[in-house]
């Protein structure tokens, strides 16, 4: 492919991919609203998210094996109509149930989507030119990531849209994905016959990290942290992903290959993406709720406040991709970013109710940068020190443990929120003067003067803690990095290195 047939293409992909993680985070605003109209619980609040981000996570391994499998370009169309179908099933949800039905669909569908946008990037693009293309997937999965409650927060307050919208935004952007990469993308068929997909390994890493998801979704909420029912998901979970390592160590065509854990660079970036995963999800997707409730601004104006994040993010990622494709040298972006990502999280621990927006911006300005110095070019050193025939499976594993880090981190600081926030309504207004505490946000609108004020030092203390957990989880993912050794970038795309390696094994010279 020509440099402006890559870049077709990856308008397509990029398409495809903004509106796959915008549905992650687009509902953040309009859940209280959706929870009022279907007369849903607080229960269901979080299973609304969560079940979309449980799907993505559980099967991104998959997705990742059958691009190494079978054709790409029609996986990852597969997976766009999968998301289009999910999202037209919750926009004309009749209750909670079948939102949530419609959740599941669209998580397996952004779950493909994600895994195989960086897939189809790494068999076109060498890694000697991914920095600048990997640079601009790292902005649009940011921008997606954080600009989700800004257009959820206008879709709510918009009256002639509403929160359906909020799904029905995505089904035509993915229908011009599907059509755009029709025409754009072109990639050799992989024909492997008699290959045979391992379905016992991927149920069994699918229920075993599920298991260990709702776990850590339920706990602190519906049942105590050191409990009988915490023991029992634990357990569950960990002899289900025991016995999937033993079904995958013996399996033909593995989900996931364990000889890529013997890679050194590969299971390095694998543990700073889950650190990354656990500070900045579980971190930042809190903000919405400070800004509404301990700044007491509308839906609308607490996504605005996410620009100066996404700025940071945008500018970052571009900027580091374009000096990695100029000089080859990638580690000491790796090193910074996640330096950077702990300095943001330090600074944000900072705030408060009474913290003024500037400073606030400046804060999330430079998490975002940190952030985007780091989050993509970990998969770019990752996919530079493997085999080509192993790209889809090192990349969707990647991309699998840095969404699991997500979840855990949302689940578990989430939970921290809660326990802070009951506790502060307990000691300074008796626990059920604010409506039951954690059990539900307060409406601050309607909230008298003197209680307000207490309110909000109580989220906005809350929330700092939170980012007091996260730095020295981010600090993790510098020590990760530090110790990952820094090879030259690849001159040859994943396609061309698989040819070569090919005809390495097999005797027969290119030609």
């Amino acid at each position: 492919m020509s440099r402006g047939e890559v870049v077709q293409a990856l308008s397509g992909l990029m398409l495809g991919m903004f509106v796959a993680i915008l549905a992650s985070t687009v509902v953040s605003n309009a859940l209280p609203r959706i929870i009022a109209d279907l007369d849903g619980s607080q229960s269901v609040y979080t299973w609304i998210v969560t079940t979309e981000l449980l799907a993505m996570t559980a099967t991104v391994p998959l997705w990742g094996k059958l691009a190494d499998l079978y054709n790409k370009k029609l996986l990852i169309q597969i997976s766009l109509l999968l998301f289009v179908a999910g999202s037209l099933i919750a926009g004309f949800t009749p209750d909670v149930g079948v939102l949530i039905v419609s959740r599941v669909v669209q998580g397996i569908g952004a779950g493909g989507m994600t895994a195989l946008a960086t897939i189809v990037l790494a068999a076109i693009i060498p890694p000697r030119e991914m920095g600048r293309y990997s640079g601009m997937f790292g902005a649009v999965f940011g921008v997606a990531t954080i600009a989700g409650p800004l257009i959820g927060g206008v879709m709510v307050d918009t009256s002639w849209l509403g929160w359906r919208w909020c799904f029905f935004i995505g089904v035509p952007f993915s229908v011009a994905a599907i059509a755009l990469l029709q025409k754009t993308l072109h990639l050799p068929s992989v024909r492997r016959p008699g290959v045979k997909i391992d379905w016992l390994g991927a149920f069994l890493i699918t229920a075993g990290v599920s298991t260990l998801l709702i776990w850590s979704t339920l706990a602190g909420q519906h049942f105590d942290w050191a409990s009988g029912a915490t023991a029992a998901f634990v357990a569950g979970g960990v002899v289900l992903l025991a016995l999937a390592v033993w079904v995958e160590s013996r399996a033909e065509e593995p989900i996931i290959p364990l000889g890529i854990f013997r890679n050194r660079t590969v299971t390095l970036t694998i543990i700073a993406s889950v650190l990354v995963g656990v500070a900045m999800f579980g971190g930042t997707v809190f903000l919405s709720q400070y800004f509404q409730v301990a700044l007491g601004k509308s839906p609308t104006v607490a996504g605005l406040m996410s620009l100066p994040m996404i700025f940071g993010l945008l500018v970052s990622s571009v900027v580091a991709g374009a000096l990695i494709t100029k000089t080859g040298k990638w580690k000491i972006y790796l090193v910074a970013g996640a330096i950077v990502m702990t300095i943001g999280m330090l600074l944000l621990s900072t705030i408060g109710a009474t913290t003024s927006v500037l400073v606030i911006s400046v804060h999330m300005a430079v998490l975002g940068i940190g952030v985007g110095m780091l989050m993509q070019n970990l998969v770019l050193a990752a996919q530079n020190d493997v085999p080509a025939a192993e790209l889809g499976a090192a990349t969707s594993t990647l991309t699998f443990f840095r969404s699991m880090g997500g979840a855990i981190g949302v689940s578990a600081l989430g939970a921290v929120l809660a326990s802070k926030v009951t506790s502060g309504f307990a000691e300074k207004l008796g626990g059920a003067a604010a409506g039951g505490g954690a059990a539900e946000v307060p409406d601050v609108s309607a909230l008298p003067p003197q209680v307000l004020d207490i309110v909000k030092d109580i989220y906005g203390t809350a929330t700092a803690e939170l980012f007091l957990i996260a730095a020295p989880i981010a600090a993790l993912a510098v020590v990760a990095v530090l110790f990952i050794k820094e090879k030259p970038l690849s001159n040859l795309s994943g396609d061309e290195r698989r040819a070569q390696e090919e005809a390495a094994a097999t005797g027969i010279p290119l030609h």
